[in-house]
């Protein structure tokens, strides 16, 4: 197929989502280095089979899985690079939120908003780009009517806010958000991620910008002990809780947290030396319309 790149049909559109839905699955389980490859390599047919496809349904398909594909693109390069390579992240942003536009897709641009966001927030330190990346995620998701999308892109609006130093913005967007997932029926698929995992993750880092350590830990304890098997949200959740216990003046419980973070670190470590002999054995069942459905949301907005 990629020697005859206009012989490609909505057969192939359906292996390659296929194929980057696998990826997505493994995000939280193996390190981003390793995805990366085989990440970039099916990004780059996606591309070239959209440059070259005939037929309006084969390209508009193609768009849509470039579009996904480009998302997860700047997600993996901004992680291998420890957050440092922002530029090339906002790339495939940016190349994402055009094959969005091009195809009326609300719901993959607001996902490249809302990374976009990510890079301004945690990479550049600039709260107001970011609050308004977050923000017009926040509208796209609810114009398509993605409860559980709006939801992470307004406690991103929240954060946004409390960096900022801004308590009653920050309030408003965290209840918003709070809102959303309530309101959420079974075409939204909630889980307890999507719920207490996001909402109580994400609160407890506002409270802690915002100087409430006690109540930040109160919150991040009670995100749900199953979001440990996504390593990457559980070391983050470890190191907030140090940091409540820190600047509580709890040196027993900060180190105890710390001490928690760098065991996850060297199973990461651990993980990349694993899926450089084999691939880590995932499902092909994303569980959702794509491989950026809402499941591939919920649980890894950093």
């Amino acid at each position: 197929m990629l020697k005859n790149p206009r012989t490609a049909d909505l057969a192939a559109v359906t292996h390659l989502r296929q194929e980057l839905a696998r990826l997505v699955d493994s995000y939280d389980t193996s390190p981003s280095v390793a995805i990366l490859p085989d990440a970039s390599r099916l990004h780059s047919e996606v591309n070239l089979l959209r440059a070259h496809a005939t037929g309006e349904a084969v390209r508009r398909a193609l768009r849509g899985v470039e579009a996904a594909a480009a998302n997860f693109m700047g997600q993996l390069v901004w992680d291998a690079s420890q957050r440092r390579n922002a530029q090339a992240a906002l790339n495939y942003y940016d190349q994402a939120a055009h094959a969005a536009r091009q195809n009326n897709d609300a719901e993959s641009e607001a996902q490249a908003r809302l990374r976009r966001s990510f890079i301004a927030l945690y990479s550049e330190g600039d709260p107001k780009s970011g609050l308004t990346q977050a923000t017009q995620a926040a509208q796209l998701a609810s114009r398509c009517g993605d409860r559980t999308l709006a939801a992470v892109a307004l406690l991103h609006v929240g954060e946004a806010n409390a960096i900022m130093g801004e308590r009653s913005a920050c309030e408003r967007a965290l209840s918003k958000a709070e809102s959303h997932l309530g309101r959420m029926d079974d075409d939204d698929r909630p889980d307890e991620f999507t719920s207490a995992g996001q909402l109580n993750r994400l609160a407890g880092s506002c409270y802690l910008r915002l100087g409430e350590p006690k109540r930040a830990q109160a919150l991040l304890e009670g995100v749900p002990a199953g979001i440990q098997e996504r390593r990457k949200s559980h070391a983050i959740v470890l190191g907030n809780l140090a940091l409540a216990h820190l600047r509580q003046r709890d040196l027993d419980g900060a180190t105890e947290m710390l001490h928690q973070v760098i065991d996850r670190s060297r199973k990461l470590a651990a993980a990349v030396r694993s899926t450089s002999c084999s691939p880590p054995a995932v499902s092909c069942d994303h569980g959702g319309t794509g491989p950026t459905s809402r499941k591939s949301w919920t649980g890894r907005s950093r």
